[in-house]
């Protein structure tokens, strides 16, 4: 079974690329971010066509996260990330598919750091935590994918040395993505490719795919539950290097467990 996370960066801007993308690979379940949709402006019909049943939290010209699942409707558990009812971000959903519960995320950039941006996104972090915590004590097997806006090493950017002072590689906030790993996640990209230098996100400027000058800011977090189902995970990079492409490529992981369909 195969479960990808994929930061769109505007679904009805770029769905001709998400749909050549959901043909040629087909994976089971698919994480959105980005949409920048509006509930109603979200393209179900195409995705629908395409093979695939959406859940999806819209909002207007920023945010958005989905479910798609291919062939069979995503059971909806969680809109929103708790712990902040002011939150009006559409940043978080969670949905069961297959025996497995899926949460999709997209976590706050937090620049300018520091500044309200920033502490708008420790916050969210822990409650980010905190709702993986509850997950976690459930012993079901979950995955949570998305765009988490944060490099946790420095093997996951290009020249670390000038990232310093940038709110997805500051100490706070790789300390936060570390506070969730501590809680018994399993990082699937960097653990099936420890060691090597490996990107899922590319600025459009300066040539910065052709350069390989990336970022690792597109996780995929496993249970404990579901970690030793790991069979292969990676990043679909060349989706990047298409005709008017997100700046994000897809990033996957499969798992020994019965496909959809």
């Amino acid at each position: 079974m195969r479960i990808a996370t994929f930061n769109v960066n505007g679904i009805n801007s770029r769905l001709p690329a998400l749909l050549r993308w959901l043909e040629e690979t087909q994976p089971d379940v698919a994480c959105l971010q980005e949409l920048k949709a509006p509930q109603e402006k979200f393209p179900e019909m195409e995705i629908r066509a395409a093979g695939y049943c959406p859940i999806w939290h819209g909002q207007k010209s920023w945010n958005g996260v989905a479910i798609l699942a291919r062939g069979t409707e995503p059971q909806e558990l969680q809109r929103g990330l708790p712990g902040d009812p002011d939150d009006e971000q559409s940043r978080y959903i969670e949905a069961a598919v297959n025996g497995i519960l899926v949460a999709c995320l997209y976590l706050p950039n937090g620049n300018p750091a520091p500044g309200p941006k920033f502490d708008y996104k420790l916050r969210w972090f822990e409650r980010l935590r905190l709702r993986a915590q509850e997950l976690i004590a459930t012993g079901a097997p979950v995955v949570i994918a998305g765009d988490y806006n944060v490099m946790p090493t420095e093997l996951d950017v290009y020249k670390p040395e000038r990232w310093l002072d940038d709110a997805l590689f500051r100490p706070e906030t790789r300390a936060a993505y570390q506070r969730l790993l501590d809680q018994g996640w399993t990082d699937a990209l960097r653990t099936m490719h420890p060691g090597e230098v490996i990107y899922t996100f590319w600025d459009y400027f300066r040539d910065a795919y052709g350069r390989n000058a990336g970022l690792r800011i597109d996780h995929l977090l496993l249970s404990p539950a579901l970690a030793p189902k790991l069979k292969a995970a990676d990043v679909d990079r060349d989706v990047r290097g298409r005709e008017k492409p997100s700046d994000h490529a897809p990033t996957w992981v499969e798992l020994d467990w019965p496909k959809l369909g």
